[in-house]
């Protein structure tokens, strides 16, 4: 754990090559757990202001060991940032595979896709920068063509794959105006040949049968219904192969034993940093909120259990004070007037605005410590984390964390002549789905989701014997061999080192066996 850019992502893959080389083996299997690192990082990573390599999901990586050697492996992913395929702040990229295909694919592969100057899509911000920058990109995007091939995707597959991609760009430039006969709304005359380089047939199709409401009281609004229903197509389309490569990945790593053999398991956990920018949107909540799950496990378990532990064998022990953030995870969990149970509450309404939110969360928790009304008309409010004052724009909020698609719309892509789509939408192939019973995952609210995720987490964490690996961000620049002692010396604050060192100087730390003991 660490905030965004500690390198947590960088820590993971080095404990990996150091497990793997302790099982002294080099099987195949070994070699492909670590190689599908590229596959993951050029379509789950992407350029922050805190971070270039920045990972924009979760993962829980499970390896599984029969007699020392790595039998299997399996790997969950948690809330993918979707919304960073429509929209960038400034300063900020889009996932990193769609740069590598423009620097990695030849001028023919290019047409055959459509794709045209980067600089034209809308989908695509900040400048491609140097030739030297065009490079690298050009080499990871060679990195992800060797790990598509090894993790055994056909040829055909990845023409697709990279098809539904360029065509998530075009359809970006899609834009609408007001038919002049019966003030319905079409696609303008501008951006006809965008719609046709979206060449993967449904995507086509869909923008012809958006959702728009004939009572809608003006065709402006419902020009912006049909670029919301655009962009919802677009994420799901790119969410949808990312599950789909998450799952070819657990089906290349699944282990090959007898069911009845016993195996162990080491699970590492990677999940996004706690993040605090400048505007912090629905995405920033859950990713904190995660983040302060992690933090309340970490306190429960060196500060609770270990205390408790010390009582229970009578031994002198002065209690150690601990910064408990179980109030602001109840403020934001609790039910039915936590934070995401009154989101959910409004998402159901079709009435309810974002405001409507606000000042539903203004009225119920008045008083509360963590909670603060935002000043003036801004539409937000703030959070006191544990690591720290976050204020969130609320602009957004319902509309992400319905995060519907209309049946039409999924309907259309289930019957498309693009095969993979077809299989990417009938659901038969995802498998990386972490709810076994309930409704359909897609019918579940983001909040819903994540909740249930982590709830499945804790429980595999809690079931566990944890070893906790925090890392420590130097510096706010991303600049390399600069300590900054103030940056520093806040982390080691709200992360609770400085009490947990404490515990560990004051504490008992070497616990033997009687027998142990005995022995010695």
């Amino acid at each position: 754990s660490g905030e965004s850019g500690a390198g947590k992502t960088e820590s993971t893959k080095l404990l990996l090559q150091h497990i793997m080389n302790l099982c002294k083996g080099n099987s195949q299997l070994e070699q492909r757990i670590l190689q599908v690192n590229p596959l993951l990082e050029a379509f789950g990573n992407a350029q922050t202001v805190m971070n270039d390599n920045s990972s924009r999901f979760g993962k829980y990586i499970q390896l599984r060991f029969q007699k020392n050697t790595v039998q299997g492996a399996k790997l969950s992913e948690y809330l993918l940032e979707k919304s960073r395929v429509v929209q960038q702040d400034t300063g900020e990229r889009n996932f990193h595979i769609f740069y590598y295909m423009f620097a990695g694919l030849s001028s023919e592969q290019k047409e055959m896709y459509g794709l045209l100057d980067p600089s034209l899509y809308r989908y695509i911000s900040g400048r491609f920068g140097t030739q030297e920058v065009a490079e690298h990109w050009k080499h990871k995007y060679q990195e992800v063509c060797n790990a598509l091939d090894m993790v055994g995707f056909q040829e055909q597959e990845q023409v697709d794959m990279q098809a539904i991609l360029a065509g998530v760009l075009s359809l970006g430039n899609v834009s609408f105006e007001p038919e002049e006969s019966d003030g319905s709304v079409k696609v303008s005359e501008a951006s006809q040949g965008w719609l046709k380089a979206a060449a993967v047939d449904v995507l086509r199709q869909l923008v012809c049968c958006v959702p728009c409401s004939p009572v809608s009281p003006s065709v402006s609004c419902c020009c912006c219904l049909c670029a919301d229903a655009r962009d919802s197509i677009a994420k799901v389309a790119y969410g949808r192969v990312f599950g789909w490569i998450v799952c070819k990945i657990n089906e290349l790593l699944a282990e090959n034993v007898d069911p009845e053999v016993e195996l162990r398991e080491i699970g590492i956990l990677d999940i996004f940093g706690f993040e605090n920018f400048t505007v912090n949107r629905f995405e920033q909540l859950c990713i904190n909120l995660a983040n302060e799950q992690l933090q309340h496990f970490f306190n429960h378990h060196i500060f609770q259990l270990e205390q408790a532990a010390y009582k229970e064998e009578g031994l002198p022990w002065e209690t150690i004070a601990f910064n408990n953030n179980e109030p602001v995870l109840n403020l934001l969990l609790a039910k039915p007037l936590g934070l995401l149970s009154l989101l959910d509450e409004q998402s159901a309404f079709p009435q309810a605005t974002d405001k409507t939110f606000v000042d539903k969360l203004n009225s119920s928790f008045k008083g509360n410590l963590h909670f603060q009304p935002a000043r003036g008309h801004v539409l937000g409010f703030s959070i006191v984390h544990y690591a720290g004052k976050v204020q969130y724009a609320a602009r957004g909020f319902l509309e992400k964390n319905r995060d519907t698609l209309p049946a039409n719309v999924r309907g259309l892509f289930i019957s498309s002549v693009t095969p993979l789509l077809s299989v990417l939408f009938t659901g038969k192939s995802l498998c990386t789905s972490i709810m076994s019973q309930g409704p359909p995952w897609h019918e579940l609210s983001v909040g819903m989701r994540l909740h249930h995720s982590l709830m499945v987490l804790m429980e595999r964490m809690y079931s566990a014997n944890p070893h906790f690996v925090r890392c420590i961000k130097p510096n706010s620049q991303k600049e390399p061999g600069v300590l900054d002692n103030q940056v520093v010396l806040l982390q080691l604050r709200y992360n609770g080192l400085l009490e947990t060192i404490r515990i560990r100087r004051d504490g008992f730390s070497w616990r033997p066996s009687f027998e142990e003991f005995a022995e010695r």
